[in-house]
């Protein structure tokens, strides 16, 4: 099984956490570069015409977007039903959370930090407004709650951990959301394959410094 990814992301740190929990390894890491246009090379065009990492390629059965990838580890690796519960309700609670990944706290984080990728400032105060707003609904979502999804560990959690550990490199109180903070905590001690991955979070730092005029 190959992987097309970059170390600093989330999305490929999600994807890597959740094969270690599902007990898979990669036959091959393949390190796209983006910055430098590897994801753009004919080659890689070829396997994913939206040239976006990471990209799993297992037996020729080629699939990207990294939460479609953390499902389909979970439904075809998974030792039981976990990660990704069978039972349509308890499923449908952590695609929810999945969706509100992508959809608010990913759009979030990239709307204000990731700016600096290319210009070295964040972005606009409405983009941090953003963010306030889903650490808000997040904080909500984890009242008396260990985890996000239910009462175990499931690959929403991994997405939602991998995307908010960008804090991790930027200046973010986290204490204003002392549900979120209890889980990050506690997240990052019981996910498999962390401390493997939050090595990338080193790169993702040098790249978000905002430079000065």
């Amino acid at each position: 099984m190959d992987l097309y990814y970059m170390p600093s992301p989330g999305a490929s740190r999600a994807v890597i956490m959740t094969a270690k929990a599902v007990g898979v390894e990669f036959n091959k890491k393949v390190v796209v570069n983006a910055f430098e246009g590897d994801h753009l090379k004919p080659d890689f065009v070829k396997i994913n015409p939206q040239h976006t990492v990471p990209t799993l390629v297992d037996n020729g059965f080629v699939l990207w977007e990294s939460r479609a990838i953390l499902i389909y580890l979970a439904e075809k690796y998974g030792k039981d039903d976990s990660l990704y519960p069978k039972d349509p309700q308890k499923r449908a609670v952590v695609n929810q959370r999945l969706f509100f990944d992508l959809a608010t706290l990913y759009d979030a984080i990239s709307s204000y930090y990731y700016p600096a990728f290319k210009t070295g400032k964040f972005g606009p105060p409405e983009a941090w407004k953003k963010i306030e707003n889903g650490f808000e609904l997040l904080n909500t979502f984890l009242e008396d709650q260990e985890y996000v999804a239910g009462s175990n560990l499931t690959i929403a959690d991994i997405s939602i951990l991998a995307t908010i550990s960008t804090i991790e490199v930027v200046d973010f109180d986290l204490k204003k959301y002392p549900n979120v903070a209890r889980w990050y905590a506690n997240a990052k001690k019981v996910t498999p394959g962390w401390d493997e991955t939050s090595p990338g979070l080193q790169i993702m730092k040098e790249l978000l410094q905002p430079k000065k005029a």
